[in-house]
């Protein structure tokens, strides 16, 4: 199995994510990720299990996943998006 990236020190602070990814310490806040995320109790934000490869992060509690490489804003198939985007 290929490894995606290095997930590290996930934290929650206020209204914000805290991770470690591939070495180096990051922050996204909630709102810009995940409604259901924003919303969630403490007890539902500390549950998640990170994906063997480093792809994502799940929230069994929420029924929540979220993509490292979508929180990055790596975009693997820019012709897809290109597309669908011209349909708009």
């Amino acid at each position: 199995m290929s490894k995606y990236h290095k997930i590290e020190n996930i934290k929650f602070e206020g209204d914000n994510l805290l991770i470690k990814i591939d070495g180096k310490d990051r922050s996204f806040p909630l709102s810009e990720i995940s409604s259901v995320l924003k919303d969630a109790s403490d007890e539902e934000l500390n549950s998640y299990v990170i994906s063997p490869s480093g792809y994502g992060i799940h929230w069994p509690l929420l029924d929540e996943d979220i993509s490292i490489d979508g929180l990055l804003g790596i975009n693997h198939h820019p012709s897809v998006n290109k597309k669908f985007a011209q349909q708009l």
